[in-house]
């Protein structure tokens, strides 16, 4: 019965593959972008499903298990803020990509420093790390299906990777964005009803969480189990998130294909509130798993989420609860095989094939390759990506940034900006090199950023297209001001080392951040509501 519901459910998201099959064989634009028709309810929803992957559920869900509360605040308020760089970076692209027929990131990149080689060198960095990501799925899937139903962990990775490379290479964006919908709707009920299901069976949400204080209070308090979310270490998530993030090529593309900037509004007002609940449900379901199996080893703790589902539900409900969290995988794997056969395809030499013959055999390619990689899988989802896809791609922000913002910036720059930045990335991935108490991501980026700054300064420029810089401006010293008291807020350091007080269930500290979420949307909205308008006017006339 488990495995019925489970093929019904990925048979479900095949159909939606076949609708739109005869719309995604039109033209690269509506398979590749939807016909940049993304509206609000869709953009959201894809962005958010897209964004929120196994990491969502199996890593998150890991980390609760092994740091504790400490890490929810760096997810819930660090990747809701985060959503101002989609304001900064996106806005922008948006109205670019319709203005110049952006397809792919890269366009951007070839359009502003008209350099074939940096073109090619972006598009390779983006292919070459998001592969990791893709595998992160894969890996989470066999793991889940496995500790659920007891299918061998390759035979379940097989079967959702299969899945999900057919009904994207059917439907395009325009099938994926619908499954995201469906997805992202699964993902939150289902993680809902499954946390609110565990909690009871654990003995109940305030009273597992009064044993937790009396046996395990450093999961309680900051900075974690391990003493894990140093300063260092927090403001450095905070840092990577709001750099890395937009730099995912599938939500890059997003920008791309929104119908217009209403869309990209609400999913920036929304995006903290989703963040603020979603994250903390799955965190805490780490957390409450720490109770019940205090002695897992490293290797099992991205799977307490399964785990747990089988020793509090019977099998049909914890088979249909499952599929949320697969829901949350398969909604961030079908866009990351899209994109990066949009980049291959677009962007280097290939042979001559027919357009949606040569597409549809990147993706089994892509999909074939994270597999292979999810053969020998790490040990936990989180150490895995942080080290890999989020470092390499952070990396080309300031590519990104100085192209859309500074007139100096050239081709140079962002040449040896990236040499340096990825050089950087492989010694500390290989741990030649090591910064005790700080992620890596801060002297990576601070080594990357001066890169691009002084060589852009010190180089001519070439024949950069500096007629797409938009400098700053309509935005006051106040709005700067605002987003930088946030951010402080969001650093709450006079909270930590202390024995917490439990209000509900929760300490206090935890409640701060539920609060600071929903006033960062308000924000969002606000900002939105008085600064957008005056700029659109201003560029009317």
């Amino acid at each position: 019965m488990q495995l019925a519901i489970i093929f019904g459910y990925l048979f479900l998201m095949l159909l939606i593959g076949i609708i739109y099959r005869k719309r995604a064989s039109g033209s690269p634009i509506e398979f590749f972008l939807a016909g940049r028709k993304l509206t609000p309810v869709l953009l959201f929803f894809t962005m958010a499903a897209t964004n929120f992957s196994a990491f969502t559920i199996f890593g998150l869900s890991g980390a609760g298990y092994r740091i504790g509360y400490a890490f929810y605040p760096i997810m819930g308020f660090g990747t809701g803020f985060m959503a101002l760089s989609f304001i900064i970076i996106g806005g922008r692209i948006l109205k670019l990509s319709r203005e110049r027929q952006y397809v792919t990131p890269s366009d951007f990149v070839s359009d502003r420093y008209q350099s074939p080689l940096l073109k090619l060198v972006f598009s390779g960095i983006l292919v070459l790390f998001t592969l990791p990501y893709i595998a992160i799925q894969t890996i989470a899937s066999g793991k889940s299906l496995n500790s659920l139903t007891g299918m061998p962990y390759l035979t379940g990775a097989l079967l959702i990777t299969l899945f999900i490379a057919l009904y994207v290479g059917l439907g395009g964006l325009r099938s994926i964005a619908w499954t995201d919908v469906i997805q992202g709707v699964m993902m939150v009920i289902f993680t809902l009803v499954a946390f609110f299901i565990i909690a009871r069976g654990a003995g109940g949400f305030v009273g597992v969480h009064e044993k937790l204080l009396e046996t395990n209070p450093e999961h309680l308090s900051r900075p974690g189990a391990g003493e894990v979310m140093l300063p260092g270490i927090w403001i450095g998530y905070l840092v990577l998130w709001f750099f890395a993030d937009p730099m995912f090529p599938q939500l890059f593309q997003r920008f791309i294909a929104a119908k217009d900037e209403n869309s990209l509004r609400w999913t920036v007002i929304l995006y903290p509130i989703i963040t603020t609940g979603l994250f903390f449900l799955t965190v805490s379901i780490g957390v409450i798993g720490k109770a019940v199996f205090p002695n897992l080893p490293a290797e099992q703790t991205d799977t307490i989420f399964p785990l747990l589902l089988k020793t509090y539900t019977g099998e049909v409900l914890s088979a249909l609860l499952l599929t949320g969290s697969l829901a949350a995988l398969m909604s961030t794997l079908d866009s990351q095989l899209l994109t990066v056969t949009s980049i291959i395809t677009r962007d280097f030499p290939h042979p001559r094939l027919p357009g949606r013959l040569y597409s549809r055999l990147i993706i089994s390619l892509l999909a074939l390759t994270g597999f292979i990689i999810a053969i020998n899988p790490p040990a936990t989802i989180l150490g895995f990506i942080n080290k890999t896809t989020f470092n390499g791609l952070a990396v080309l922000a300031p590519t990104i940034l100085g192209g859309l913002y500074w007139k100096r910036g050239n081709t140079y720059g962002a040449l040896g900006s990236i040499l340096v930045g990825e050089v950087l990335v492989m010694l500390f991935y290989f741990s030649v090199l090591a910064v005790p108490g700080i992620l890596p991501v801060i002297p990576i980026l601070t080594a990357t950023i001066l890169a691009y700054t002084v060589i852009s300064l010190l180089t001519p420029g070439r024949k950069e297209n500096t007629a797409l810089v938009y400098p700053p401006k309509g935005v006051s010293l106040l709005w700067v001001g605002i987003f930088l008291l946030l951010f402080i807020l969001g650093n709450d350091f006079w909270n930590w080392n202390k024995t917490p007080d439990l209000f509900l269930g929760l300490p206090g500290w935890v409640w701060y951040f539920f609060a600071l979420g929903f006033i960062l949307s308000g924000v969002y909205a606000i900002f939105f509501k008085r600064i957008i308008p005056l700029t659109e006017k201003g560029n009317r006339q």
